[in-house]
């Protein structure tokens, strides 16, 4: 039944999940019962971001696994080096320089911040 209701999930039809998990809540002892409406309000409270349908249609990820593989290849890898300490500003200019790298936009990243300093240094402060 739980590989039903993720394939009803995966193709959009929460409703449909919701009102089949409501239904067997009086067939359940009331320990089940609290844990199910947990669920049963998890997923109404949710279902607004759970297009998962359109998501999948649009070659979205849906899990965390990209963003958290983004996290530690951006960011975690470079700054949790030993001894390092950061500021605020330093600490942002990491993940923006590494981005920039990442995505093929480092010659426009090193002109911007040429042009910036001449600007700079020739009064014309940005």
């Amino acid at each position: 039944m739980v590989c039903r209701y993720f394939e009803l999930i995966l193709d959009g039809r929460v409703d449909t999940v919701i009102r089949s998990l409501r239904g067997k809540l009086r067939l359940l002892t009331s320990t089940k019962h609290k844990i199910m409406s947990g669920i049963i309000r998890y997923y109404d409270n949710n279902r607004p971001y759970m297009k998962y349908d359109e998501y999948l249609r649009n070659g979205y990820p849906i899990g965390s696994g990209a963003i958290e593989g983004t996290c530690r290849h951006l960011v975690k890898d470079r700054m949790e080096r030993t001894g390092m300490r950061w500021e605020i500003e330093g600490a942002q200019a990491i993940p923006n320089t590494r981005s920039a790298y990442i995505n093929g936009e480092w010659n426009e990243l090193i002109e911007f911040r040429i042009n910036r300093e001449q600007d700079c240094l020739s009064g014309q402060a940005v």
